[in-house]
């Protein structure tokens, strides 16, 4: 509240009954709530039309996906996520109402004593003594006025990362009924890449359905390569990251806008990968590139076919990744995430004890080694959650069969342009 005073009589004058920044108010709508160690991780999806078809397989299948490659920790062998769905969905069908998908820990038998809801045993608490360089231990720590980071890791653990699978999974299934499909593969791990190629979305797609999972690479020989990279932190002790491409097959033009900064395609997606744990940078189509060279070699240029894609018009490349100007161009949108070596480490880096200040190495908790292709799942889940919220704020409905009109009225309209 602001209070203005007239110069005259000194009366103040209401300016403002109430101050208020307001973010946007979105259609789609999700959060996730629990912890590493927790009874379980629960996440809620409102927004979603009526009438969807939610394919349980689908839901478990994803968690699945997120849980393999090679270079996982022993969290994976205890754990073996399957989705709860408690609220929302009804003989198989959304219903309109907000959707809660529990999953739960089943290391949580493990941690009962030392991390009980209500007061326990204080000499069973297990305390991170001293942060992790690289990890939120330390900034969570003094945030929260903690003596020690075992809350802080409960939270910002990528453990939280499976309950966003899970709703993005809901996601991906009402994109597809729009024709839209996600999915990702490793670019690199380590030294090992497969440089700058573009890998097509045929040969995409069959990673996703495989029966064992090594690093989610398309190039075999390359994901030998990394296999080595992994195997060379083992030996050490260290670990290893990467990058990942997401990539959104047929995507329509018309998403995102350039009218408002807050809802621009390419910030809410870079956003969404970068709220990823160990996300470090995020590359819309050759981004990186783009900085260095000139707008010749950058731009893709634009033809016309009637019978091809949505509306006709063409492009030579797509160094775009799939947005200009904020907005999906009709392109497959492809970003790179950069993925940052796991922070725990089986031999640890220097740190400080949290309650003497005197030098020490780093707490270690159990962790994985590489986690490149479980992110990219991970990644995933978030763009086809950002596009399942642009998709509805365009053609949005109460019900599946009302969201598909206004899906193919647009289609149509891009098709007479």
């Amino acid at each position: 509240m602001f209070d203005v005073f007239d110069e005259g009589d000194g009366a103040p004058l209401q300016f403002f009954q109430s101050y208020q920044i307001q973010s946007k108010i979105y259609m789609l709508r999700y959060f996730t709530t629990g912890e590493s160690h927790g009874e379980a991780l629960v996440a809620v999806l409102s927004g979603l039309p009526a009438g969807l078809k939610v394919d349980q397989g689908f839901l478990d299948r994803e968690l699945w996906r997120r849980q393999q490659g090679y270079g996982r920790g022993g969290r994976m062998k205890i754990e073996r996520d399957t989705a709860h769905i408690l609220s929302g969905v009804r003989q198989g069908m959304t219903i309109g109402s907000p959707i809660s998908i529990l999953l739960e820990n089943k290391d949580w038998k493990n941690w009962q004593e030392s991390l009980p809801v209500g007061k326990g045993d204080l000499t069973k608490h297990k305390r991170v003594a001293s942060p992790r360089p690289g990890h939120a231990d330390l900034a969570g720590a003094l945030k929260y006025n903690f003596p020690e980071a075992r809350y802080v890791l409960e939270r910002a653990s990528a453990r939280e990362s499976a309950a966003r699978v899970a709703i993005g999974a809901v996601a991906k299934l009402f994109l597809h009924e729009l024709g839209i499909e996600v999915l990702s593969h490793v670019i690199a791990v380590g030294a090992a890449t497969i440089g700058d190629k573009e890998i097509p979305w045929e040969q995409i797609g069959p990673l996703a359905v495989r029966e064992e999972i090594l690093l989610s690479c398309a190039d075999p020989q390359a994901e030998q390569r990394m296999k080595e990279e992994v195997d060379k932190v083992l030996k050490t002790g260290d670990s290893v990251g990467g990058v990942f491409e997401v990539v959104a097959h047929g995507v329509p033009p018309g998403l995102g806008t350039y009218a408002q900064w807050d809802e621009r395609l390419d910030a809410l997606l870079a956003g969404a990968v970068m709220s990823l744990q160990a996300v470090k940078a995020v590359e819309i189509g050759v981004g990186v590139a783009a900085a260095s060279s000139p707008g010749s070699a950058v731009h893709d240029e634009i033809g016309y076919e009637k019978a091809s894609g949505f509306s006709g018009f063409t492009r030579s490349r797509n160094h775009a990744g799939g947005i200009e100007g904020g907005v999906s161009n009709g392109e497959e949108i492809r970003l790179r995430g950069y993925l940052k070596p796991i922070s725990t480490l089986r031999r640890p880096l220097q740190s400080v004890e949290f309650a003497t200040r005197e030098p020490v190495k780093a707490a270690y908790e159990r962790s994985d080694v590489c986690v490149v292709p479980a992110a990219g799942v991970a990644a995933e889940a978030m763009v086809a959650l950002t596009l399942a919220r642009c998709a509805l704020e365009k053609f949005g409905g109460d019900s599946m069969g009302e969201t598909r009109r206004n899906f193919q009225g647009y289609c149509q309209q891009i098709k007479n342009y």
